[in-house]
């Protein structure tokens, strides 16, 4: 299994920001990932 660019930490804040209401193609913006990593 290959290893994620994001630590679990990373993970759940962002989750967190996207769940304040803060547009996703945003914070993909801001974390450098696509809006497919994103979702997945």
């Amino acid at each position: 299994m290959k290893k994620s660019k994001f630590s679990d930490s990373q993970i759940m804040a962002i989750l967190k920001q996207s769940e304040s209401g803060i547009p996703v193609p945003e914070l993909c913006r801001e974390h450098g990932m696509s809006s497919a990593t994103f979702y997945k």
